[in-house]
């Protein structure tokens, strides 16, 4: 049997070097979808905040916005919000104001390259902001609160790391999936090129170390995150866990088609979690 010859060989390093180079400088390109700025708030809203910077550990300064229900409106939990890959703060207030108006404060920041927040995001930046963020939402002192991370989309797997650095009383994962290989696996071109990937989101890993009541939620008509993996994801994880079908729901739907039975799930979830004392 004839050797490969070395043009051969070298053809085939110089190929995966080439893939291996396109695929890191893509990644970033591909996982996020920052708008710069800040064109409406939550006062726009009605809603007062306060906005605030937080310092990540590698020297980036986060925007980050902290708000109330509007009084005599009771709290029924701190929630730590974690947006998706798109846009920034401003395209998530209407989202965020909903949270609000049902009875939930919300500490939400601006990843790197978001925003008004500093840098340009990447996985692991990404990640040193959430632990800039845990840290300012457990400055807040009040133990006798509960005390969620609520991601969606590419926002789960940053609540999910959240959890393995400060554990919550629970974690909401809304339209979230259980890796980026996993998101990639229905694409043969997208799936081969994961293997030069660097980026891992690894949700469900995080989610399972942390070991906190987790609530997903997923709509069965994600055009973006197939329901099959808000599924998979659930199916991975250990017990105490919940698992809600968004009925009618899109990836990137403002409020669910049926505000009833989501805020029904919602509130279920957090009136019934067993409380972590730290």
């Amino acid at each position: 049997m004839s050797r490969p010859r070395p043009m051969f060989l070298l053809t085939l390093a110089l190929t995966v070097l080439a893939l291996f180079v396109l695929v890191r400088w893509l990644e970033p390109r591909m996982a996020f979808f920052p708008f710069r700025g800040e064109d409406a708030t939550p006062q726009d809203l009605g809603l007062a905040f306060e906005a605030l910077t937080l310092a990540t550990s590698d020297g980036e300064r986060l925007r980050a916005w902290r708000i109330a229900p509007p009084p005599p409106q009771k709290v029924r939990a701190r929630i730590l919000y974690f947006h998706g890959n798109g846009g920034n703060l401003s395209n998530w207030a209407p989202i965020l104001g909903g949270i609000v108006r049902h009875g939930y404060a919300v500490l939400a920041i601006d990843y790197r390259g978001y925003g008004m927040s500093t840098g340009r995001p990447t996985e692991r930046g990404l990640y040193r902001d959430v632990e800039a963020a845990v840290e300012a939402a457990w400055a807040e002192d009040d133990a006798a609160m509960p005390r969620i991370y609520w991601g969606r989309s590419l926002g789960g797997a940053m609540a999910a790391y959240a959890a393995t650095v400060r554990p919550p009383d629970g974690v909401i994962i809304e339209a979230g999936f259980p890796s980026a290989r996993a998101v990639l696996r229905g694409s043969p071109v997208m799936a081969a090129l994961s293997l030069f990937s660097s980026y891992r989101f690894p949700a469900a890993d995080y989610l399972t170390r942390a070991g906190v009541p987790v609530l997903v939620m997923h709509g069965d008509r994600d055009s973006v995150i197939p329901f099959a993996l808000g599924r998979e994801l659930f199916e991975s994880l250990p017990e105490p866990r919940t698992f809600v079908v968004v009925g009618g729901g899109d990836h990137n739907d403002a409020a669910a088609p049926d505000p009833a039975a989501y805020w029904a799930a919602i509130d279920h979830f957090v009136n019934t979690l067993p409380r972590r004392r730290q």
